[in-house]
């Protein structure tokens, strides 16, 4: 192996306005699509389970949450690590474009995917042209 395929990327650690719960924040890294009807948010969160995820929105803000059972690692010595353990958080500001009432949210494998449906204004539509004489 080349030191090239050794380099390892570390989480970007992020500040929080509530300093007071114990151990580091990340933000975790996130893939958004977008379909006709709706954007798809996927953000990775290894070792978190989906009971301590948190999805919040609000003032146009969505805010996604993951909190690792640190329990689960109090016993291990660490051999090699490419992911640091923490808990993660990332914000997204939102537009009027998204139906806010629609937003749905599933964990599965270490990864949160959100369905942020567009607002019906947002969706594209085909105009009808008529002919005249």
């Amino acid at each position: 192996m080349t030191d090239q395929e050794l380099s390892v990327q570390n989480k970007q650690e992020v500040t929080r306005d509530e300093p007071t719960r114990p151990g580091r924040t990340y933000q975790p890294d996130v893939n958004i699509y977008e379909t006709r009807d709706a954007l798809w948010l996927w953000a990775e969160m290894p070792g978190v389970d989906e009971k301590l995820i948190d999805v919040r929105l609000a003032d146009g803000v969505l805010t996604i949450e993951g909190r690792v059972g640190l329990d689960d690692y109090k016993n291990l010595n660490p051999v090699y690590t490419e992911y640091n353990v923490g808990n993660y958080m990332r914000r997204f500001s939102l537009s009027n474009d998204i139906n806010a009432d629609g937003i749905e949210a599933h964990m599965a494998n270490g990864v949160l995917e959100l369905r942020l449906p567009k607002a019906e204004k947002a969706v594209p539509r085909r105009i009808a042209v008529s002919g005249g004489a």
